[in-house]
C-alpha cells in the first residue's frame, strides 16, 4: 500500500486539501497529514485526523521515540503538499525545519510535490520565482498554480489546482513506479529536496497535441473523428509527473485541465499547425497525439445547409498541412538540436510495414502505432500500441492504461534525450 505524506500548508484552500485526501484514501493509499502549526487555523486536527485515519501533529516533539521528523520522509513513497505557500516553498529551499512538515522534506527520498497556492502578486515575486527554480533545479515537482478566482474578489493566477487533477497527478507519479513492462529499468538519481518520479524529462520542455480538428462545414456542422484527448492527457500528466514543463494543444477537448500545465486551446487542422510550429521553436520533445482532419471542406457556407427537398452539391475538399511532417521538416532546417518528435498512427487495420513507411516519411524519431475503432483507442481508458522507432527499434505495449502507455513511450524517450 502506497504510503503518501499530504503536507498542508496555512492558506485557504487548505480546505480543498480534504478533498484530494479523500480520493487518496479511496484509491487505497495510506495516507498520514502533516500541517504547519497555522494550517490548523483553517482546518482542524480532528477533521484531518477523521478522514486520514491517521495521528495528526504538527511538531516534532510528539512520538519522540518514533523519531517522526526523519522516519515520515524515509518511509513514504510520496510526499505532496497541497497547497504550498510561498512561506513552505521558502523554508524548504533554504533548508529549514522548523516543525514537522519542512522536517520531512528534508529527509524524504521519494518524488516531492508542491501545489502553489496564493495571491499573483506573491506568486509573481522574484523571490518566489528562486525558490520555485531552487526546488525544481533539487528534483522536487513544482505544479504551476491555476487561473481563477482566489480570494475576496481578486482573480489571477495563484489557485490551487482541482483536487481532482491533483490526485491525478499523483497516482500518475504512483503508477509510474509501478508500471510493468516499461523499456530498460530506469536509474533513480541520487536525491535533492525529493527526486521527480522518473528521471528524463526533468526540466525540458515538453509539447504536446491532444483531441481531434473539426473543419467547418457552415455554422452547425463540421467534418471530425471521435478523439477525444484522453492519450494525449494522459501523456501531459505523466511529463508533468517526471518533472517538465508542458504545453498542451488541445483540440476540442473536454476534459479537465491536467495540472500544472499550460493549455493552448485549437478547433482546426490549420489552428494547430500554426500553434505547433510556432511553439516547437523552444520545445526539446514533441508529442503528436492528436487524431487531425486530413481534409477540410474548400468553401465554408455562412448559413446552416438547409434541407429543403434538393440534393446538396457534392463537398469539395482540400488537403490539410501535414503537421507532423511539417515539425520534423522544421527540426531538420531550424533545429533546436536535439529535438525529438513523436507520431502517432491510429489504424484500423495495423500494418507495420505500412507504418514503417509512414515514419521514414513523416521523418519523426518514433511513431506510436495503436489500433482504433470496435472500442479500441478512441474514448477509452486503455490502449495498446507498437512504437517503431528511426533507429529500427520495435516497443510493442501491450493493451493497459492510457496513463500506463504514456510512462512506456516516456521512458524510450527518456533513453533517447540521455
Amino acid at each position: 500500500m502506497p504510503r503518501v505524506i499530504l503536507g498542508v500548508g496555512a492558506g485557504i484552500a487548505a480546505y480543498k486539501a480534504c478533498e484530494l485526501l479523500r480520493l487518496l484514501k479511496e484509491a487505497g493509499h495510506l495516507v498520514r497529514v502533516v500541517p504547519t502549526p497555522d494550517a490548523l487555523r483553517f482546518v482542524g486536527e480532528p477533521t484531518w485526523a477523521a478522514l486520514s485515519g491517521e495521528p495528526v501533529t504538527t511538531d516534532v516533539w510528539s512520538d519522540v521515540s518514533e523519531v517522526p521528523h526523519v522516519r515520515l520522509g524515509q518511509t513514504a513513497d510520496l510526499v505532496l503538499v497541497a497547497p504550498a505557500t510561498a512561506d513552505i516553498m521558502a523554508r524548504a529551499a533554504a533548508g529549514m525545519a522548523q516543525d514537522l512538515l519542512t522536517a520531512t522534506l528534508l529527509t524524504a527520498r521519494c518524488p516531492v510535490v508542491y501545489a502553489p497556492a496564493m495571491h499573483t502578486e506573491m506568486w509573481e515575486h522574484p523571490a518566489t520565482q528562486h525558490n520555485v527554480a531552487t526546488l525544481r533545479g533539487r528534483g522536487a515537482i513544482v505544479v504551476d498554480p491555476a487561473v481563477g478566482r482566489l480570494t475576496g474578489a481578486d482573480s489571477g493566477k495563484g489557485r490551487l489546482p482541482e483536487p481532482a487533477e491533483l490526485f491525478a497527478l499523483a497516482d500518475s507519479i504512483l503508477s509510474s513506479r509501478t508500471e510493468v513492462g516499461a523499456s530498460p529499468p530506469v536509474t533513480i538519481p541520487a536525491p535533492g529536496v525529493g527526486t521527480a518520479a522518473l528521471p528524463g524529462l526533468a526540466g525540458r520542455r515538453v509539447l504536446i497535441s491532444a483531441g481531434g480538428t473539426r473543419e467547418e462545414l457552415d455554422p452547425v456542422r463540421f467534418l471530425g473523428n471521435w478523439s477525444t484527448g484522453r492519450q494525449g492527457y494522459a501523456f501531459a500528466r505523466s511529463a508533468v509527473a517526471r518533472g517538465a514543463d508542458v504545453t498542451l494543444v488541445a483540440a476540442n477537448v473536454e476534459l479537465p485541465d491536467p495540472a500544472g500545465v499550460k493549455i493552448i486551446r485549437v478547433v482546426s487542422a490549420r489552428d494547430m499547425h500554426a500553434v505547433m510550429l510556432a511553439e516547437a521553436e523552444t520545445a526539446d520533445v514533441i508529442v503528436m497525439t492528436a487524431a487531425v482532419a486530413d481534409f477540410r471542406p474548400v468553401t465554408r457556407s455562412g448559413g446552416k445547409i438547409k434541407k429543403d427537398g434538393r440534393v446538396p452539391e457534392p463537398i469539395a475538399l482540400a488537403e490539410n498541412p501535414d503537421i507532423l511532417a511539417d515539425l520534423s521538416a522544421r527540426r531538420a532546417a531550424h533545429g533546436p538540436a536535439g529535438q525529438l518528435v513523436v507520431g502517432f498512427a491510429a489504424e484500423t487495420d495495423p500494418d507495420l510495414d505500412a507504418a514503417r513507411a509512414k515514419l521514414a516519411r513523416k521523418g519523426c524519431d518514433l511513431l506510436v502505432v495503436n489500433p482504433v475503432g470496435g472500442g479500441r483507442g478512441f474514448g477509452s481508458a486503455e490502449n495498446e500500441a507498437v512504437v517503431l522507432g528511426a533507429d529500427g527499434t520495435m516497443t510493442p505495449i501491450p493493451r493497459r492504461s492510457k496513463e500506463g502507455l504514456a510512462s512506456v513511450v516516456w521512458d524510450l524517450v527518456a533513453a533517447r534525450l540521455a
